[in-house]
């Protein structure tokens, strides 16, 4: 999930005392210093408070209600309203939808006080630890910082984007990795989603940069660049993920302008589908087999896009599940399998939906609280099996720089059946 605005990473964990929830001296040496008036608001609060206004909004209109709260907790931590913040946290644990905070940096604080050790326990009664991943791959490189994943059916072999290096890598099937396009080649910029397009096996992939600076770039099948689109206009964007159509069309989400967009190659164009609510930070994306309909996930859940006639509605996860915090977001045999890193605790799951593709009729967890799930990302389906990012890393990287090498660690590809 590279370049999350700060209003969704939100790290920050200056925490002020409430006197019904016994927090720990860090916190309470914190609560003095803010009424002393020491701590000064996060940088972003401007943007966080814009986003809890439209959030609030959504309160009505998104069927997942726990991560409206969930949402809204942790911006309101981030700006340090710590009553409010654990108002709206203690009203999302109370819909036992999965959301663990014991992953969320904003919440480091409350760790060891016993209302908020007692949620946690009771989310990890209710959605125990699942493992059934088994290593794939592992890379040389530890300072990749990975984030597309594609998979090459005619090669039998995987893509691999770069946001630290710049670059995308390919593995074979015995697990050796090498360079696709190289970092010194063409000057790319972080790389974000990869896929592959139907027709012709020649390779896509979004790239972007904080600043706003991005471009989509198309190479063929030995990693020659073929050529490189980007937005003719001077908004700041981001292109994230990508889905290919039969025709030939992409769609990206945009989650720098929380746009979804169409990318007409002949034309070179790039427009926006219109959807029927606001997008926060919309991040994975999915093509079911009917080419017709998309889904997008953002940061209160996925959204399900007509491309024939561009209607939109928000898929019902159903009482006591979650589709929300999607980085990754996949298409299998009537499923929408995700990488869910924005629920506290990643896990990796799969959602079957209604025959008319509007509601999730069963879910099933598929990797919980295991080494595989420290930092997953983005993922890719080969057959019956989804191998997806299990150390990304990204916490580790701000904007163009590893902030401590010594952290680093080799990447590894885990895989687990689908069910």
């Amino acid at each position: 999930m590279k370049h999350i605005p700060r209003s969704l990473l939100l790290t920050s964990c200056l925490v002020a005392a409430l006197p019904s929830f016994p927090l720990t001296a860090y916190s309470q040496e914190k609560e003095k210093e803010q009424i002393k008036g020491v701590l000064a608001e996060p940088a972003d609060a401007s943007e966080v408070r814009e986003q809890i206004a439209v959030v609030e909004k959504l309160k009505t209109v998104v069927p997942d209600r726990g991560a409206v709260l969930f949402f809204l907790a942790t911006a309101k931590q981030h700006l340090g309203e710590t009553r409010e913040a654990l108002l709206l946290l203690k009203e999302c644990m109370a819909l036992h939808e999965g959301f663990d905070p014991s992953g969320s940096p904003s919440f480091l604080g409350f760790k060891g006080t016993k209302e908020f050790d007692d949620w946690v326990a009771a989310v990890r009664r209710d959605f125990p630890a699942i493992a059934q991943a088994r290593l794939a791959f592992v890379t040389d490189e530890k300072d990749l910082v990975p984030e597309g994943l594609a998979y090459d059916a005619k090669q039998n072999l995987f893509y691999l984007g770069s946001l630290n290096r710049k670059k995308i890598l390919k593995i074979d099937k015995q697990g050796r990795v090498s360079d696709f396009v190289p970092a010194d080649r063409y000057a790319l910029l972080p790389v974000l989603g990869i896929r592959l397009d139907p027709a012709d096996g020649t390779v896509w992939a979004n790239t972007f940069e904080d600043a706003g600076r991005t471009e989509l770039v198309h190479f063929d099948s030995a990693g020659k660049l073929l050529d490189r689109f980007a937005p003719k206009d001077n908004a700041k964007r981001g292109f994230n993920d990508l889905v290919v159509r039969k025709n030939g069309e992409m769609i990206l989400t945009d989650s720098l302008s929380n746009q979804v967009l169409r990318f007409d190659p002949p034309l070179h164009a790039f427009t926006s589908l219109p959807v029927h609510r606001v997008l926060l930070y919309p991040n994975g994306i999915a093509l079911a087999d009917d080419d017709r309909s998309l889904y997008v996930a953002d940061g209160v859940g996925v959204v399900k896009i007509d491309l024939a006639d561009n209607s939109s509605r928000d898929v019902d996860p159903g009482p006591g599940h979650t589709i929300a915090g999607a980085d990754g977001l996949y298409w299998h045999n009537g499923s929408l399998v995700a990488v869910q890193n924005g629920m506290g605790s990643p896990r990796v799951a799969a959602f079957k939906l209604s025959k008319d593709g509007n509601r999730v009729t069963r879910v099933t967890v598929l990797e919980n609280h295991t080494q595989f799930t420290t930092l997953p990302t983005t993922g890719a389906i080969r057959g019956n099996d989804f191998y997806f990012i299990a150390n990304s890393q990204i916490d580790n990287l701000n904007g163009d720089k590893i902030m401590d090498v010594t952290k680093l660690a080799a990447v590894r590809i885990a895989v687990v059946r689908l069910p």
